[in-house]
């Protein structure tokens, strides 16, 4: 028989037969290690313990104490285990697909009658006796006629349009657990009791159509959330339950910051206190960006096809833009809208990126050398179109302005301009309140324009950026553009989620296709390179990510309402419209307060409000000239002068770039 060489994690090496399985494998070095065994990796990918060897490789043989593999296959075998219990607890619901999620898995069922509640417990109650069963999970390979007739005659018609999205190539496989049968890639783990019981809870039912294709079948889809031990799974429910608390639409409503309607999808209508935050956040980037040496720009926001066209967009992205037409034979006194000239008609589309106009403006007028590197930012508003199922508060939404900019450079000038915007993030970060980020390097996708010599160069020249500023950063290899390599820039936040905001991608493509060009040293034309940049991402998710971030407690020089004066008796009104002026003179956000109502229902209402500083003034303040101040969260107060009052305020309300 045919041996292959399998080579350890230590660096040793061992011959085995051909057709080995990695169960095998983890028996032949220890009985305990056979009995512990989950899955292996073969030289990087994830390998069920029942699948044969069949070359030489690099193997690890993983356990529950192995996070990622444990988590992964947890998980995937709580999705089957839910399909089972669900498919046992009624037989004539079809089963679609159940993926691993961030924290769980969901899987989409085709059911006539709707999930409720009361369903899920049910159904959570089925899995744990599965669980408790401890019954085998076995695998084999079919070949696609089999497949295809076996779920026609079980009744699956999604399993069968699933095997024929299948590539010819690929292998049907087939997975049981117990007696319950599911098509998948893998893999599992070997029975059902390697699951742990008591670490995972059904979260909810939602609607979801077949492959997110609104012409198809609704489905009804059931998510879950695992983990390895209950102890995890605590602390992952007392984290939403955080979360819950902090969800920026739950406090745009009590903050008033903010609404959305029907009417306008995906679209944010800012209110007064919102729109403060915006106009802050916006002049605090600006002032940060002119000090970086970029010059601000603003382009159209409603742009013909034709440049969409020429920068490769229309043809990759047009799904995803809001398109305009405009009979321009009109002369516009004509009112009814369906008498277009479809030969005059011009199609135009709402821009969902800056870049092509951007190229625009680098393209009037010659450019030297000596003109680079050129740095253009705008606040652009931009439009996608996202499926209704994605929006999400203003963290996901069809209409944002992005702190956009592009740098065209010399590709001798990529590094310096990188390592010059990794420190400027950084120094955004941390006024916003981030100290620490974490950087993802997407390198050379296997589909890639350009000479292996250039994305050599220029990944090089990353690499080395990032080194200059004193960071590490984790490696996605393959991840990036077709045209270039890019970073990523990820914040943690107060309770542990993680958000991408900042990006920085290289770019020679555009600059190539919109003809963007400049005059070396020697005289002749050259190419620049286009680096795409944002810090913040998009303003509107941005401010979500703050909100949610700070709880809506938003330092003061953020908060809409920074200051709220209050009366508790009506002799005080006079000193509360003075103190009310001083502040507002010295450019604190304050409000006056003397409506006939009790202090205590006064501090309540603004502090559900998030006001950060409440002024209660009674007849000793009067007397004393003096205030009661008492700040967000915080039961104690304090009496301050209006001069050490006006002095701290602020101070404090001064944006961080200022001080």
């Amino acid at each position: 028989m045919a041996q292959i060489s399998l080579t350890f994690p230590d660096g040793n090496a061992r011959a085995f037969d051909a057709g080995v399985t990695a169960a095998d494998v983890a028996a032949s070095i220890s009985t305990s290690l056979g009995k512990k065994a989950i899955s292996a990796s073969l030289d990087g990918e994830h390998w069920d313990l029942q699948w044969p060897i069949e070359r030489d490789g690099a193997i690890a043989i993983h356990t529950l104490q192995d996070d990622a593999p444990a988590l992964e296959l947890i998980r995937h075998d709580l999705a089957h285990i839910m399909a089972r219990a669900v498919q046992e607890i009624w037989p004539d619901v079809k089963v679609t697909i159940g993926p691993v999620t961030d924290h769980g898995w969901f899987y989409d069922f085709d059911r006539a009658e709707p999930f409720t509640p009361e369903d899920l417990g049910q159904i959570e109650d089925r899995m744990r006796k599965i669980i408790n069963a401890r019954e085998p999970v076995r695998t084999e390979i079919w070949d696609r006629a089999r497949a295809i007739a076996h779920y026609e005659e079980t009744g699956e018609p999604f399993k069968v349009e699933l095997i024929e999205r299948i590539p010819e190539d690929a292998p049907i496989r087939m997975y049981w657990h117990g007696d319950w049968q599911d098509l998948c890639r893998g893999p599992h783990l070997a029975h059902t009791g390697q699951v742990p019981g008591d670490a995972f809870k059904l979260m909810g039912v939602s609607g979801a159509y077949w492959f997110g294709d609104v012409t198809r079948p609704q489905l009804q889809r059931i998510t879950g959330v695992a983990f390895k031990n209950k102890k995890d799974l605590n602390a992952h429910l007392t984290m939403l339950e955080e979360a819950a608390k902090r969800d920026h639409r739950k406090l745009g409503r009590e903050m008033d910051l903010f609404h959305m309607q029907e009417e306008a999808p995906g679209q944010v209508f800012w209110h007064p206190n919102g729109w403060t935050i915006y106009t802050a956040l916006q002049d605090y980037m600006r002032r940060k960006q002119r000090a970086g040496g970029y010059r601000e720009i603003n382009t159209p926001q409603v742009v013909d096809r034709k440049l969409w066209e020429a920068s490769g967009h229309w043809d990759k992205y047009q799904h995803h833009m809001f398109l305009v037409e405009v009979d321009e034979s009109r002369d516009g006194e004509e009112d009814d809208a369906s008498a277009k000239s479809k030969a005059h008609t011009r199609i135009n589309a709402l821009k969902p990126m800056n870049c092509p106009c951007h190229v625009q403006v680098y393209n009037q007028g010659l450019k030297s050398y000596r003109d680079l590197p050129l740095r253009l930012a705008e606040f652009g508003s931009c439009a996608r179109f996202e499926p209704s199922g994605a929006l999400h508060g203003i963290m996901r939404v069809r209409g944002f302005t992005q702190d956009d900019a592009h740098i065209f450079c010399a590709e001798e000038q990529i590094e310096e301009e990188c390592a010059r915007f990794i420190e400027f993030l950084a120094d955004v970060y941390a006024e916003l309140g981030f100290p620490t980020f974490e950087i993802k390097f997407a390198t050379r996708p296997e589909k890639r324009v350009g000479s292996e010599e250039s994305w050599d160069y220029v990944e090089n020249a990353l690499e080395e950026a990032i080194r200059k500023t004193g960071r590490t950063y984790t490696l996605e290899a393959g991840d990036g553009a077709f045209y270039g390599p890019k970073l990523d820039f990820y914040l943690t936040d107060a309770i542990g989620r993680v958000w991408q905001c900042g990006t920085f991608q290289v770019d020679p493509n555009l600059p190539e296709r919109l003809d963007a060009t400049y005059v070396g040293q020697d005289g002749e034309k050259h190419r620049p390179f286009m680096l795409h940049r944002a810090a913040l991402g998009s303003f509107e998710r941005f401010i979500g990510i703050l909100i949610e971030e700070h709880a809506g407690r938003l330092p003061l020089w953020l908060a809409p309402r920074q200051v709220v004066v209050a009366s508790i008796v009506s002799d005080a009104d006079a000193y509360v419209s003075e103190i009310t002026e001083l502040l507002r003179k010295n450019g604190i956000r304050a409000e006056a307060d003397t409506r006939n109502e009790k202090i205590n229902y006064k501090v309540r209402e603004h502090s559900v409000g998030k006001v950060p500083v409440i002024l209660a003034i009674g007849g000793r303040e009067v007397e004393e000239r003096t205030v009661s101040l008492r700040r967000l969260g915080e039961k104690q107060t304090r009496s301050l002068t209006l001069d050490a009052l006006v002095d701290e305020l602020v101070a404090e309300a001064t944006p961080p770039d200022l001080r």
